[in-house]
């Protein structure tokens, strides 16, 4: 790969430009790959959160883990949930606890895939190492310009 700057002068490179410009392809990426599987990538969190859960989950439950991401808000998440309830992928029942459906297993496992290769991909030739530094930086800058950001 060929950069954009010598080191003398990415030193010098706008974090917040770069770090918009890696966000946007990156996303850019993860949805157009889900969507080719007919799976928007806020369906994606609620599956994945609901797969994951030791015990079924509320509605309310999931959202607030997800409510933060990509400033999706209550109002995209509930139209996300419903549309994995629409699709058959999960269940919610009288308590509005959410279940995975024999359907939403089978697509979640197809998704799963997906995201791992998608993982690869963006990963290659990135070093854990490397990639832990980056976490930790973006973090600092975050914490130092007194933004707040979670992600579980």
């Amino acid at each position: 790969m060929e950069y954009s700057h010598s080191d003398a002068e990415l030193i010098k490179q706008p974090i917040g430009y770069w770090s918009w410009a890696a966000s946007k392809a990156v996303v850019a990426r993860i949805r157009g790959v889900l969507g080719e599987i007919g799976l928007t990538q806020p369906q994606w969190w609620v599956l994945n959160q609901v797969a994951h859960a030791d015990t079924p989950r509320t509605r309310d439950e999931v959202s607030a883990v997800l409510r933060g991401y990509l400033d999706t808000g209550q109002a995209g998440l509930d139209i996300e949930i419903d549309g994995a309830l629409e699709h058959g992928w999960i269940t919610q029942d009288a308590d509005a606890r959410l279940e995975l459906t024999d359907k939403g297993r089978e697509f979640f496992a197809v998704a799963a895939a997906r995201q791992d290769e998608l993982r690869e991909e963006r990963h290659a030739g990135i070093s854990d190492e490397e990639y832990l530094t980056t976490m930790k930086v973006l973090q600092r800058f975050i914490h130092n310009t007194g933004g707040q950001a979670w992600h579980h």
